[in-house]
């Protein structure tokens, strides 16, 4: 009888355990490693759990993460805030809702010091009204509106500066979408009447005007802007809303684009006057609008010139604190030439595509060169096929693309495919723009998956690879050999020292990376400090 067929210690069909290896199945039926609670607290605070994944739907997945941050928090409640208030405020995630919704659970602990101290850090977190009514959203499902609480809400209002909070409250008066849908029921005028938040003559001027719609007849200079916001609603005519655009401009007041009536917002001329004044964020999201308005058409170099300025300036960049997948998203929306949703079209200008292609990079800061000769493995596989993050035009095929090319622009030595169930050619080098890898990826056909291929293919060549990167939601179930063992056989054949890092693009509980093996490391897709951890990590830098 050939004993060896049913049983093996060097090689274990994926869907089967490995002999000695403390493995969980996967939803696709393969085996592979459960990662710690804190290391799935992370992924779901960069990732989130919106739109489900390819074998996971948006409720079970959601729930699953909430029930590992009440474990966290049984654990260890203020490390748990801690690990919220630091990813959100370094901007380390695409969408602040994951930290919030965490946040929402920790201030409804049972354990009365990790409430305070989680309502103490919702400004940390709930930067900006919009994010204060999510919080609110949240918060109001988890718990009632006891004393502490409204509190900590009242202390939002309270402790911002007069001046911001002014900015606030006429751009953020309640969450809606760009198309005018409101996404939550909470607004400034809810929360003051909830928290009743009661400070020095600037801010209860503003209290009064969200809560009694009382307008003061001498207003502070700093208040000005709650005027303005008056003076927008009963503009008759573009040229009007541009004119006190220019107005307040002039006073160091840029109003915000929500501002514009909506008679008057697909008006080329009320965006021209806006476009000096507006944040990076805004102005990224608004590309398309602008071009199709004609703001940024033949003729318009000065105003082309402002926005190719804004975009590759790298300080301002960090300061306004956009994120790559923001930029990504903006650089597929832009290049296209139409909205994901909408009617609007428009012609890509190329020099705005590569301006945001070099925002992509600049957004990571600065990354280091190991010197490493690199095997960079993209899962191409049906799972990776679904949205990114919850953003529906990006998938996570493609978002892991584009993310292994800030390890790839900056090394000199590294092979890039993509792999279902086989190699798959993408054609893809740094030299490219990421429009260009976009298209790249998305003409890729998809099947199963098979994550030990990377380094089963990297035998077959004649270069040797002393790091490993495999962009996967580690959905594995299709090979011969687990990821894990096909590594210690290139180590034993090839590099002795040849290292892995696993880079997780959801947030599921699971990874390819053996834990127990210090040759190998998880990282979690589109953290902004992803690629500089895996150069870290691979040249030997890398500390707890």
């Amino acid at each position: 009888m050939a004993y060896s067929t049913h049983f093996g210690m060097r090689t274990t069909p994926q869907t089967r355990k490995a002999l000695g290896k403390n493995q969980v199945k996967n939803n696709a039926g393969g085996y592979v490693f459960q990662v710690s609670d804190w290391d799935r607290l992370s992924r779901f605070l960069i990732l989130g759990s919106e739109g489900g994944t390819y074998y996971v739907g948006e409720r079970k997945l959601t729930i699953d993460n909430a029930n590992c941050i009440l474990r966290c928090l049984k654990e260890d409640g203020k490390r748990v805030v801690d690990e919220i208030v630091a990813i959100s405020d370094a901007g380390r995630a695409p969408k602040n809702e994951p930290a919030l919704f965490a946040l929402a659970i920790a201030a409804a602990s049972e354990d009365a010091e990790v409430r305070s101290y989680a309502l103490a850090s919702l400004p940390k977190v709930a930067r900006i009204g919009t994010h204060l009514f999510q919080f609110a959203q949240y918060v109001s499902a988890m718990r009632g509106w006891g004393t502490g609480l409204r509190k900590a809400i009242a202390r939002w209002y309270n402790e911002m500066d007069a001046s911001r909070l002014a900015y606030q409250v006429v751009k953020y008066p309640q969450r809606v979408t760009e198309e005018g849908v409101t996404q939550s029921r909470w607004s400034h005028r809810d929360l003051m009447r909830k928290a009743h938040p009661f400070g020095d003559t600037k801010h209860n001027r503003v209290y009064d005007y969200v809560t009694k719609g009382k307008l003061p007849g001498r207003i502070a200079a700093d208040l000005k802007i709650l005027r303005a916001a008056e003076q927008m609603k009963a503009a008759g005519s573009a040229q009007e809303v541009a004119d006190l655009i220019e107005k307040y401009r002039a006073d160091k007041i840029n109003l915000p684009h929500e501002l514009i009536p909506k008679e008057f917002a697909s008006k080329g001329e009320v965006w021209e006057v806006m476009l000096p004044g507006m944040p990076l964020t805004a102005l990224i999201r608004s590309l398309g609008r602008l071009t199709s308005y004609g703001v940024l058409g033949t003729g318009k170099s000065a105003n082309r010139a402002i926005v190719l300025d804004k975009l590759t300036d790298e300080s301002y960049l960090r300061k306004s604190r956009v994120h790559p997948l923001s930029v990504l998203v903006a650089l597929k929306t832009y290049s296209q030439g139409g909205g994901f949703r909408g009617k609007l079209t428009w012609q890509a200008d190329q020099r705005i595509v590569d301006a945001l292609d070099e925002a992509f990079y600049a957004s990571f800061g600065n990354v280091e060169a190991t010197g490493k000769n690199y095997f960079i493995g993209i899962d191409a596989s049906g799972s990776m096929g679904v949205a990114c993050s919850g953003i529906e035009n990006v998938s996570c095929a493609e978002a892991a693309a584009v993310l292994s090319m800030v390890t790839a622009r900056v090394e000199n030595n590294y092979e890039i495919t993509g792999f279902d169930t086989g190699i798959k050619d993408a054609g893809i080098t740094p030299r490219m723009r990421l429009d260009q890898v976009l298209k790249k990826m998305s003409g890729l056909t998809y099947g199963g998956t098979d994550c030990s291929l990377p380094m089963t293919h990297a035998m077959s060549l004649q270069d040797d690879f002393d790091s490993f990167m495999v962009l996967t939601d580690s959905e594995t179930y299709y090979g011969s050999i687990h990821p894990f063992e096909a590594l210690k056989r290139y180590r034993a054949k090839r590099v002795e020292d040849a290292k892995l890092a696993v880079v997780a693009m959801n947030s599921n509980g699971f990874s390819i990376a053996d834990p127990s093996d210090p040759g190998m490391l998880d990282v979690v897709g589109f953290d902004t400090a992803t690629p500089n951890v895996i150069s870290s990590f691979m040249s030997g830098s890398l500390t707890d």
